[in-house]
């Protein structure tokens, strides 16, 4: 509010004109608190003060006496009532569209009650819809849903149906699309899907577009509730399911996105993830559909991105080898669907294709299991060695089996664990005419002098280094078939690659220093011949030995990830990298309280411990030279003596677990037991080292073909069998979605009978039914009230005051029923009679079927669910 005051004069001074103006803003500033004060004494405040319950602040407009029973009477479903005071309504000057003290119009009651021939009444005489639809579908009404969108569309046409309404019971980014999916109703979502509604995906989070960042500046909560409001409806399952082509691919993919989304938008973190989880769960319920093998294969087959991995010019696959590429199981992998991957039906199939080599092998005892191990683990390097000479061999097939590949591979790890031992135990296999043959049977004093700077390879380490080049050439194979984007996402690969890059490390330094020795030995250099004690500290043949130290470490540990298979080891594996990431997450802050302290101690001692240090220079005190008092020398020191003073001072005894995760741990161990099988069902990588570094004929043969199709890809043969191959393909991929749609149309409706069924198992009659019940018998009696009075019977009206006095009420009873009995039996006829028996039966009928329902806990009523 702004005031403006008179231009001084220059006969006043300028302090009267001041005071002048400041009157005059007191004055104004006095009305409106005046003002103010009649409102609240014409709205029943207490003009003394603000008192609770001494009137009402927030009073709606008064109704009238005909509005008043014109809501009750719609409120109690009496139809021909509120069709009397409809007719009547221009005489009377009567408002159709008033609203009750709660803001509800006669339309919304209707609506609560599901009174769907009272709607049509008030649709006939076109009450205001105003934003009835929404209300409609938040109780879930679906014939009143219909009636209002036939209405709208009558009244407006199809595009009526897409204007925005004010509403004051929902935010303006909530639409009837929107609403219907937040309820998750598939009948309702499907009539507006059908009506033409869509929902469109909110922009990136990061979005700086000038619709967002305008939303942001405006209202940045409302901006954020719009976001999270539409993702809410986009992860409805009916929603999903009616408009997906492939629902299970949407669940992963939006799962993956509202994972991400949560990390952003810290504020509503917990509402994300709940999203993400329902995703998850649907996707799973899908699953849980399969009735047999059959389906199961067709869903965790299917590939959208690459249908049939087919190079130009060559034939279609094999059937059976296109079936078993689990394509949508590698899916759930990547997006980290651990429930869909660790479900009974997906841990069945991989089970099955696992031991598919050794049938019966599960069913074994324990020592005729270990038996067929060991067997299968010592023959691996003859299995190896018939693979790379008949591959199609019966023993070449059978080392590609993904359960005795993977024994192979790991009898091929032990081994080469086994030479590490060797080697840091310094035993040598002796091998005539070499250092090592000299060496055998000494001890390790008398080994001393044999050991020298440059010292060539033993036959030990010869073997280990085959062994190291078959697992570089392994890991490089493995990051070629995957992509790096997905190779680096596996912390098992980083291991492999930290490892790899520390053999490679030590095998250049021991060169390095081989070389140096040589040329050393050439000029006659005694730096040569030096015993290890006289080395430097950076020697190559030192720093070459920590790198293969820290290797060595690093390969032992990759036992654990072999580990996952066992079903007692591989949840402990699964935990030990779970708390490994909990430590460096506390370690972050308690090396920030230690640096915090070492500061602070270090600006307490730097003078007296640089006083020790003088003493200790001068000799003027030998004492000042001992270690304890380097202790706080500098900022370092004093780490090292807050770190090493910690131990022994922590209690362990109280500590243990009050919590048992049991389902969580078999759930990540089979996830984690999945990614391991996973990688054995594929064909590469079939020998394991260091035999997988040997050309195999069949390289040969591949190079061939390559180098064919590379030669001759311009002559008309081969355009005409690339374009054959290209029809096969096509076909194959109509025929497979065809059959994937038809087993998803078959998920995508037991799913949601299931769904329909199971509140109807285990809620009983709710208090929606009872309400439901009252309705349809009060709109029952008022209709056979019509009826009875159409026909000439002296019927009560039920919106007129009853008499106070109780005399009074018998007398008018009485007089009442004398009158109905001497008017009444001339003109009503015999079919009156029968119907208002029937009505008694009826009534009691119904009273009988609501006890029985009651008592043995059954849902009333149960709707067809029509099915696109």
């Amino acid at each position: 509010m702004s005031f403006q005051g008179t231009e001084p004069s220059d006969s006043e001074p300028e302090s009267d004109v001041n005071k002048t103006n400041m009157d005059k803003v007191y004055y104004k500033y006095r009305e409106t608190l005046m003002n103010t004060s009649r409102v609240v004494d014409d709205m029943g405040g207490d003009p003394e003060g603000d008192h609770l319950g001494m009137g009402v602040i927030r009073k709606e407009v008064d109704l009238t006496n005909d509005e008043k029973q014109y809501l009750l009477a719609v409120e109690r479903g009496d139809v021909p009532s509120t069709r009397q005071y409809l007719n009547m309504g221009h005489q009377t000057g009567l408002n159709i569209n008033c609203v009750d003290p709660l803001g509800r119009s006669a339309l919304l009651v209707a609506i609560e009650n599901e009174n769907i021939e009272m709607i049509e009444l008030l649709l006939g005489v076109n009450v205001e819809v105003g934003d009835s639809l929404l209300h409609a579908i938040n109780e879930e009404n679906v014939e009143a849903v219909e009636l209002l969108l036939n209405h709208e569309v009558a009244r407006g046409g199809e595009e009526a149906l897409f204007q925005s309404v004010p509403s004051t019971s929902f935010t303006p980014d909530i639409t009837p699309i929107i609403l219907a999916a937040h309820r998750d109703n598939y009948e309702i979502i499907k009539l507006l899907l059908d009506r033409g509604y869509k929902i469109d995906k909110p922009h990136d989070v990061r979005c700086v577009c000038k619709v967002c960042i305008s939303g942001i500046k405006n209202d940045s909560l409302r901006h954020s509730r719009s976001r999270i409001n539409t993702y809410r409806a986009l992860a409805s399952p009916s929603l999903i399911a009616l408009s997906s082509k492939d629902p299970i691919l949407t669940s992963f993919e939006l799962s993956c996105e509202l994972k991400r989304l949560s990390k952003f938008e810290n504020e509503f973190k917990h509402d994300y993830e709940k999203l993400a989880k329902k995703c998850q769960e649907f996707a799973v319920d899908l699953l849980e559909q399969t009735r047999g093998s059959k389906e199961l294969e067709i869903i965790l087959n299917h590939d959208t991105e690459n249908p049939i991995p087919l190079n130009p010019g060559e034939q279609p696959a094999e059937p059976i080898t296109d079936k078993m590429k689990l394509s949508r199981l590698k899916l759930a992998i990547k997006f980290k669907q651990k429930k869909f991957v660790a479900h009974p039906n997906c841990q069945q199939l991989l089970a099955s294709l696992w031991y598919k080599g050794l049938p019966g092998f599960r069913r074994r005892n324990v020592v005729c299991k270990l038996i067929i191990t060991f067997a299968i683990g010592f023959l691996f390097p003859f299995l190896s060695l018939f693979y790379l000479i008949a591959p199609k061999s019966y023993l070449g097939k059978l080392i590609r089996k993904p359960f005795i590949k993977f024994i192979c591979h790991s009898a091929s790890y032990l081994t080469f664990l086994t030479l590490l031992i060797l080697v840091s135990q310094r035993v040598e296999i002796p091998v005539p005419g070499t250092q090592s043959d000299v060496r055998l049977g000494l001890s390790d004093i008398e080994k001393l002098k044999f050991e020298l700077r440059g010292a060539p390879a033993s036959t030990v380490e010869w073997m280990i280094l085959a062994y190291v080049a078959g697992l570089i050439w392994a890991e490089i194979k493995q990051l070629w078939d995957e992509g790096a984007h997905e190779y680096v996402h596996d912390m098992w690969n980083i291991l492999d690659f930290v490892t790899n890059s520390l053999y490679i490390t030590t095998l250049t330094l021991r060169v390095i220093s081989y070389y140096q020795v040589k040329r050393e030995r050439e000029m006659g250099s005694p730096n040569a011949y030096l015993e290890r004690k006289d080395w430097k500290a950076f020697d190559p043949n030192l720093i070459a030995e920590a790198m293969f130290a820290a290797a060595n470490i690093f390969s032992s540990l990759k036992l654990i990830y072999i580990f996952t298979v066992n079903p007692h080891l591989g949840p402990l594996q699964i935990s030990l990298g779970r708390m490994v990431l909990d430590i460096m997450k506390f370690g972050v802050l308690y090396v920030l309280v230690l640096f915090s302290f070492a500061c602070g101690l270090n600006h307490l001692y730097w003078y007296y411990a640089t006083l020790r240090a003088k003493e200790c220079i001068e000799k003027t005190d030998t004492d000042s030279c001992e270690r304890k008092y380097k202790s706080f020398a500098n900022l370092f020191e004093i780490l090292q003596t807050l770190y090493w003073s910690m131990y022994g001072l922590i209690e362990l005894d109280h500590t243990e677990l009050k919590e048992k995760h049991e389902s969580q741990a078999d759930e990540e161990w089979k996830f984690a037991r999945s990614k391991l099988w996973m990688s054995y069902f594929e064909d590469s990588g079939t020998l394991p080292p260091p035999f997988n570094t040997i050309p195999s004929p069949k390289t040969f043969y591949y190079l061939l073909c390559w180098c064919r199709n590379k030669l001759c890809s311009c002559s008309k043969q081969q355009k005409r069998n690339r374009w054959q191959s290209i029809r096969k393909i096509l076909k194959k991929v109509n025929e497979k979605e065809v059959r994937y749609q038809a087993v998803m149309k078959d998920l995508i409706k037991r799913y949601i009978m299931q769904k329909q069924r199971g509140p109807m198992r285990g809620e009983g009659v709710t208090e929606d039914d009872v309400s439901e019940i009252k309705q349809d018998i009060s709109s029952f009696r008022y209709e056979l009230l019509e009826i009875l009075r159409n026909n000439g019977m002296k019927t009560p009206n039920p919106n007129q005051p009853k008499p106070t006095s109780k005399k009074m009420r018998y007398w008018k009873q009485l007089v009442g029923v004398n009158r109905s009995l001497s008017d009444s039996f001339d003109s009503v006829s015999v079919f009156v009679v029968a119907k208002f028996f029937i009505f008694f039966w009826y009534c009691l009928l119904i009273i009988l079927i609501f006890l029985f329902f009651k008592k043995y806990n059954y849902k009333m009523f149960v709707k067809d669910i029509p099915f696109k």
